[in-house]
């Protein structure tokens, strides 16, 4: 009931705050609002619309030709084998994470905060670098894998550690502020009716952040998949092994193969469609719980 409250409550607010803004001059919100389609229209939809034009230039055999082809199909795998891999281990990560920094208080904790926001702020090509510099045959733990057999860089294993740490904050920005904002009641009103820490995780803390974890897995796997800068210094851009999507196209584009390149660009592209409908629905559905 106070939940319902509440949401009612943080509807009547968006009411008014819209009857607000809708006193400005007629010309001001059209001229907002004109703004917004255009930078839309012209930067994002019109060259989405292009790449699958561009995809389909040459028709629809050759297009399936170029998808069926055994480089884009092993591209097609290893982006959904690295997506498939990275995507729980941020899921993880991040429960983890938004956990110990909203349940329990700790010295560092602010720099764990800001810690976990650090590959928004390093450029991808960095972050390969780092990886290189700690698992490549030169660096710290090269030696000690080499002897072992073990190959990170220039193979899988580089490519989803990589993926992994361009992604990692996704989940856990999302959670974090929901976390904090809910606060730590109903979990103590679980433990001392007796129930125990997994109880309390599965039947009181997880259906309250449900939506938001789900919202953050969506951008990770987004992210995962189209991720290019820090798996092309980590992968060495291996057809047939290592590449993936992004990494396919950008081959197939510099090899003046373009019509190939658009056609798997269309793949990814679809992909991020598809991102941004399951993105729209869950919002949609957080704003009606």
């Amino acid at each position: 009931m106070d939940r319902e409250q509440e949401n009612r409550e943080g509807l009547n607010m968006d009411s008014s705050k819209t009857k607000l803004y809708s006193q400005d001059p007629w010309w001001v919100r059209w001229l907002l609002i004109g703004v917004t389609i255009s930078f839309l229209t012209f930067l994002l939809l019109l060259p989405l619309i292009v790449i699958f034009q561009e995809a389909l230039a040459k028709g629809i055999a050759f297009y399936i030709r170029s998808l069926s082809d055994r480089n884009a199909w092993s591209a097609v795998k290893m982006t959904l084998l690295t997506a498939g891999v990275a995507v729980p281990l941020n899921l993880v990560f991040g429960v983890a994470a938004a956990w110990a920094t909203t349940k329990y208080q700790f010295r560092g904790k602010s720099i764990l905060i800001t810690i976990i926001d650090l590959p928004f702020a390093i450029s991808p090509i960095v972050a390969g670098l780092m990886l290189v510099l700690v698992f490549g045959s030169q660096g710290w733990w090269g030696e000690w894998l080499s002897d072992r057999g073990i190959q990170v860089i220039f193979g899988v294993p580089g490519v989803i550690l990589a993926t992994v740490f361009v992604t990692f904050p996704f989940v856990a920005r999302e959670l974090i502020p929901l976390m904090q904002e809910q606060g730590s009641d109903e979990e103590w009103a679980a433990i001392s009716l007796g129930a125990n820490g997994w109880q309390t995780f599965w039947k009181v803390t997880l259906p309250n952040i449900k939506w938001a974890l789900l919202y953050g897995v969506l951008l990770c796997n987004a992210r995962a998949m189209g991720e290019f800068g820090a798996v092309s210094i980590v992968s060495s851009n291996i057809r047939g092994r290592t590449n993936t999507l992004p990494l396919q196209i950008d081959a197939l584009y510099s090899e003046y193969q373009s019509a190939a390149a658009f056609a798997l660009a269309s793949v990814l592209a679809g992909l991020g469609v598809l991102t941004l409908i399951g993105k729209t629905i869950l919002e949609r559905r957080m704003k009606s719980t």
